[in-house]
């Protein structure tokens, strides 16, 4: 297995490559959602990049669930026409295209939605309220209509966000999450409302339409041994073409017998379900070191913010390597890296801007 070599999925079409762009938080959106010409100009350089599958940012399914300013939306007919401009796009340049559906739950800004976040349970010092049973059964249908409206518009695909201590990650939190309600207490329930979401699109999409889901190894209340139980039931449950993992670090080990991350993942039984890793892979010697390891395909994130053709790159020079931080302003900008996007790195990413 290469790289480059071509990857088919259970539905839909055939990625060009082992390479995806991962879903990155961007605020180049306008404020009510919907997509501008500088998030279509960063995705549509990367397409034409090279890469196999090319994902937006976690794009909200309602706007109680918006994380921050500068979102991309997905809960409204009126961010179908710009939606639609960038599936247009992406097919375009030759790539799959996915949008990243997304709640954000606790994790939501209550400055942007205008409402007091929710929550698998109350948290009174962070003004968040538990859903009722009714507004769960609300987030699964968000989900489910927005897919349909990803495949309206002329997505490939979507991707659910279920990792990073957002909504359907604080399901899985076995400390707080002690609901009685089917969707608490035993891991079987925590995941409930993730199965749901899942079975949604599934019964309210076409037969081409690929679904894939990210997760959480560890961290955020969720303990590595109960992931790999949660993921071990998706990988087997026919209801996603790929689950992709997003390990923080794709090299790190989890005991002092140096026992490795991905392997707890990566040695799974998958059947036709494809599976991808992500986490401090920045050269073409990285990505093939996971794929060696089993994984399917990889996710390239910082390296894909500094070389938007990191995957054409990385086919001429099998020995190719993200250039060394900090990057300039001009370099990001001849990047298709809008000043908005610069500056939310520059604020939260360390020595990334130089």
């Amino acid at each position: 297995m290469t790289l480059h070599e071509s990857l088919d999925l259970a539905h839909g079409p055939t990625w060009r490559n082992r390479l995806a762009l991962a879903p990155l938080t961007n605020t180049q959106s306008h404020d009510d959602g919907t997509l501008s010409d500088e998030e279509y100009r960063w995705l549509v350089a990367r397409a034409q990049g090279g890469f196999g599958l090319t994902m937006t940012c976690a794009t909200y399914v309602s706007r109680l669930g918006q994380a921050w300013a500068g979102q991309l939306g997905i809960s409204d007919d009126r961010h179908l026409p710009g939606l639609t401009r960038l599936a247009d796009g992406i097919r375009a340049a030759g790539s799959v295209s996915s949008v990243q559906l997304h709640h954000a739950g606790r994790r939501s800004d209550p400055s942007v939605t205008g409402a007091p976040n929710v929550a698998p349970w109350d948290d009174l010092e962070r003004n968040t309220r538990a859903l009722t049973t009714a507004e769960i059964q609300q987030v699964v249908e968000d989900f489910a209509v927005a897919a349909e409206r990803a495949e309206r518009a002329g997505f490939d695909g979507v991707e659910v966000h279920g990792a990073h201590g957002y909504l359907l990650c604080q399901f899985l939190d076995g400390r707080h999450n002690q609901r009685t309600d089917g969707y608490g207490g035993s891991l079987e329930d925590r995941a409930r409302i993730t199965f749901e979401v899942l079975r949604g699109i599934r019964e309210r999409t076409g037969p081409e339409f690929q679904v894939g889901i990210r997760l959480t190894p560890q961290g955020n209340g969720i303990v590595l041994d109960e992931a790999v139980t949660v993921t071990g039931w998706i990988l087997d449950s026919g209801l996603v073409d790929y689950v992709d993992m997003s390990l923080w670090d794709a090299f790190m080990t989890v005991d002092e017998e140096g026992d490795l991350l991905i392997d707890a993942f990566t040695s799974l039984p998958r059947g036709l379900t494809r599976l991808g890793v992500a986490g401090k892979i920045r050269s073409a010697q990285q990505a093939r070191w996971c794929l060696s390891k089993g994984a399917d395909f990889v996710d390239i994130g910082r390296a894909a913010i500094v070389h938007h053709d990191f995957p054409q790159q990385s086919d001429a020079d099998h020995a190719f390597a993200m250039a060394p931080l900090p990057v300039s302003r001009e370099h990001l900008h001849a990047e298709h890296v809008s000043e908005s996007f610069v500056e939310y790195l520059d604020a939260g990413w360390p020595d990334f801007v130089g």
